[in-house]
């Protein structure tokens, strides 16, 4: 009976079920049918707009040519005729354009080209006009003086009249056929509200409301249901008497457990009342009353009094986790027990203890622990090396800079003091001369000022990006050094990256062309410049003498090599290195793209 009733209720659910997949797809599809005959009209009446807007440019195109026609006539200046003429010709193609794409459409222009046969008339209408106007103007274009002008002025000023009121009459026209084609959407749209109205209309009366019957219907089974399960629960007092039995069985599974876990039953306050055989041999327990579960467990006071608080801690609650212990022979031992509250009788509470030995497990895990920490603390040593040999690099740099304001620009602004003090406004030809001197000295210190502020940030990097940065690099490094320096941008890269990437790429294709040009005594360096839609990729070639890269991967080098892989990790980067020796060396990196914006 259940299982039947259980299919009918299956049977009823799938008929609901298809009948609202046909009422939503129902509703669905006219929305859709809907919105496809409206998208359709209203792009016909973005054409519509667009044709209205270049037909009535074209009398004010027609108004211009007739402006800039009489203004040639008048005009003296061979340098502005010129000039007109050009306007009048640009303005006279567009003019043509437009009147021919009005007639036979354009892409462009955004012009279908789709005229009614009353539009069309009036176009055969207008055409001789307008090409009287084109021809007059053309050969007003071709004359060169203002005698040749004057046959065809007349012909303009009469024509242009007819071909603004026929204009007119052609926008009108555009404007009362786009006006009828918005109504027509008008009573299109008022169908489909009607069409969907009905549509809601129909599934209420045939799906909505045949299925809120059926819910009642089966809240009213539910009920009928919640009276059964009481009597059902009536007949369960009549299990009771099944329970003896359980007991027995409990027992029986007891003994069972009794000799293949380490099982045990406590109170709360730990005396035990029964520990199983496994357990007994396990710890070599001695069955005596009043003897304590720790006491059992270990030997060591302190794990004895860490168990002691576990278990009076979750007697209440259960616990669970590892704990240690110790044998009566001295041998460590570590076991998985799950304490379990739990009432044999309303008056008296026990603790169930199950457990299990888990001391290869743990011995294990504390090896592989000590090794982690071992790894962990190498890796930290060698990190606090890479730190002190960068704050190394940067007090180095930091000392070079000092170096070269004092060495440098220090003693040309000290040269610059002495030559000062040194001009005697007496003698004009010496001032003459120092002043030459110190121009030349000026220069120099502001050519070394720049020098140092490029090395330090080059403003090309933060105002204009990557790529300029880069070409300006090459530049001033090539100018500096003598070196032949390049720089190639294959894929026209001009995207700008997060400011931390952009300064890191900079400062890592510096430290390799600086390699180039101090260690590999090279003339040439290429650096070149491309990108996919998720990789930028820049290669710096030198010609130089080379190394063995395998002597790089054994650490020989110097810190440069490390710093590049310190700065291209940080970007989320690759650094490839590819040398041989006198055959130069050729260093690539891939960078993921992320632009700024």
């Amino acid at each position: 009976m259940a299982e039947k009733s259980h299919s009918l209720d299956q049977r009823t659910f799938k008929n609901l079920s298809r009948l609202y997949i046909v009422a939503l797809s129902t509703i669905a599809i006219s929305v859709i049918i809907s919105q496809f005959f409206i998208r359709k009209h209203l792009r016909n009446q973005q054409s519509d707009a667009r044709v209205i807007n270049i037909a009535g440019r074209q009398r004010m195109l027609s108004q211009k040519l007739a402006k800039e026609v009489f203004s040639l006539t008048t005009e003296i200046d061979s340098i502005k005729k010129i000039a007109l003429k050009a306007q009048i010709k640009n303005t006279l193609e567009l003019w043509e354009l437009s009147h021919n794409s009005l007639q036979k459409g354009n892409d462009s222009l955004g012009l279908p080209g789709k005229n009614s046969d009353v539009i069309k008339r009036k176009f055969e209408k207008i055409n001789p006009v307008f090409d009287t106007i084109y021809k007059s103007i053309e050969s007003i274009l071709d004359k060169a003086d203002k005698q040749g002008y004057s046959n065809f002025i007349p012909i303009i000023k009469e024509k242009e009249g007819a071909f603004l009121l026929q204009m007119d009459d052609i926008v009108n026209q555009y404007d009362v056929e786009a006006n009828k084609k918005v109504d027509w959407l008008f009573q299109l749209e008022f169908v489909l509200m009607v069409v969907t109205l009905l549509i809601l209309l129909a599934e209420f009366l045939f799906i909505f409301w045949p299925t809120a019957k059926s819910i009642r219907a089966t809240l009213t089974k539910l009920i009928s249901a919640e009276k059964l399960a009481k009597k059902m629960a009536f007949d369960a007092d009549q299990l009771s008497m099944a329970r003896e039995k359980s007991v027995k069985e409990l027992k029986a599974f007891s003994r069972a457990m009794d000799q293949t876990l380490l099982s045990a039953r406590i109170l709360p306050n730990g005396t035990i009342l029964h520990i199983g055989n496994k357990f007994s041999r396990f710890f070599k327990y001695s069955k005596s009353k009043g003897t304590f579960l720790w006491d059992v467990l270990s030997t060591v006071e302190n794990e004895r009094t860490q168990i002691q608080d576990i278990i009076l801690k979750n007697k209440q609650t259960g616990w669970q986790g590892e704990v240690k212990a110790t044998s009566p022979e001295g041998s460590d031992l570590w076991l998985e027990m799950a304490i379990v509250p739990y009432n044999p009788t309303q008056e008296k509470s026990e603790l169930l203890i199950i457990a299990s030995d888990i001391t290869e497990k743990k011995i294990a895990q504390l090896e592989i622990d000590k090794l982690r920490q071992k790894s962990f603390d190498e890796e930290m040593n060698q990190q606090k090396i890479i730190s002190k040999k960068i704050i190394e690099n940067q007090e180095k740099e930091q000392s070079r800079i000092a170096k070269d304001v004092h060495d440098g620009i220090g003693q040309m602004l000290t040269g610059l003091k002495f030559n000062l003090e040194s001009i005697n406004p007496d003698d004009i030809e010496k001032t003459k001369l120092k002043v030459n001197q110190l121009k030349e000295q000026t220069s120099d210190i502001i050519k070394g000022v720049r020098t140092a502020t490029f090395n330090l940030m080059p403003s090309e990097l933060s105002d204009h990006g990557l790529v300029p940065a880069l070409s300006k690099l090459t530049k001033e490094l090539s100018r500096l050094t003598g070196k032949n320096i390049l720089f190639l941008n294959k894929t026209n890269f001009d995207l700008r990256l997060d400011s931390l990437t952009e300064i890191n790429i900079y400062r890592i294709t510096q430290e390799a062309i600086n390699n180039a040009i101090k260690y590999a005594e090279s003339s040439h360096i290429l650096l070149s410049v491309s990108h996919s839609e998720t990789i930028l990729s820049i290669v710096i070639d030198d010609n130089g003498k080379g190394f063995d890269t395998k002597e790089k991967k054994e650490g020989i080098g110097g810190m440069g090599l490390t710093f590049m892989k310190e700065r291209i990790q940080f970007i989320n980067g690759r650094l490839f290195l590819s040398s041989e020796k006198e055959k130069g060396t050729r260093v690539t990196l891939n960078i993921p793209i992320h632009s700024k914006n």
